[in-house]
């Protein structure tokens, strides 16, 4: 499974064949012509991917999905070692080192002895204020592309939740959202937690198998 994020022009500048002229580089081209500007130079802006990054929902109500889920997260840094991949049940907890061995069934097992609330319960606006709150200055949300995985089923505070995911939008290029609830033909989104996240959602999108997983990589890729 190849996760690709979509591209993005950078600040920053490179030397080419065409674009916009690069008076520096004329000007000492110049030098070596008595100061005339016989060779024009050119400069475009950089390429650049996106940063990703995973939010995993591991609570109990996500247990039979939270090791497909984790193998998506894997596969996903073996793609891009700089990403990020946190997941929370009642807390936060960063598992990009336990998910970056090359062994998926080791990384696994690695990410569900790191995070203490494996199968437990789930307070995603809780989880998401951390997040922000610690990370949300830095490079791993700041025009991301966040993906959440998660059923939507929370047991805190929707309010929070709501205030969270709009912070959220205001940090992170776009947000998705993988249910794999939505898998199902008579699925809604009446849950209070997927109620309160969904106005500041992008994508909303199934998760619960491996073709859906396929196809969320190739919405990301043309986000």
């Amino acid at each position: 499974l190849r996760v690709r994020p979509p591209e993005r022009r950078t600040r920053r500048r490179r030397p080419a064949r065409g674009g916009d002229p690069d008076l520096r580089r004329t000007l000492r081209r110049a030098m070596r012509t008595g100061g005339e500007p016989l060779e024009r130079r050119w400069r475009r802006r950089r390429i650049q991917r996106r940063r990703l990054l995973l939010v995993l929902d591991v609570s109990g109500s996500m247990a039979a999905y939270s090791r497909a889920l984790a193998l998506f997260a894997h596969a996903s840094l073996r793609a891009g070692p700089e990403w990020e991949v946190f997941a929370f049940g009642t807390r936060l907890t960063r598992i990009t080192r336990a998910l970056a061995g090359p062994d998926a069934d080791a990384a696994v097992a690695a990410a569900a002895v790191a995070v203490a609330d494996w199968d437990g319960g789930t307070r995603i606006g809780e989880s998401l204020r951390s997040l922000l709150d610690e990370h949300g200055r830095g490079r791993a949300v700041r025009g991301a592309v966040c993906v959440i995985l998660s059923d939507g089923l929370d047991v805190g505070d929707v309010r929070l939740l709501g205030d969270q995911m709009a912070r959220l939008a205001r940090l992170a290029h776009r947000i998705v959202w993988l249910n794999p609830l939505k898998g199902g033909a008579r699925y809604e989104p009446v849950a209070r937690g997927m109620a309160a996240a969904l106005p500041h959602v992008d994508v909303f999108h199934a998760g619960h198998n491996l073709l859906s997983l396929e196809e969320v990589a190739d919405v990301i890729a043309r986000l």
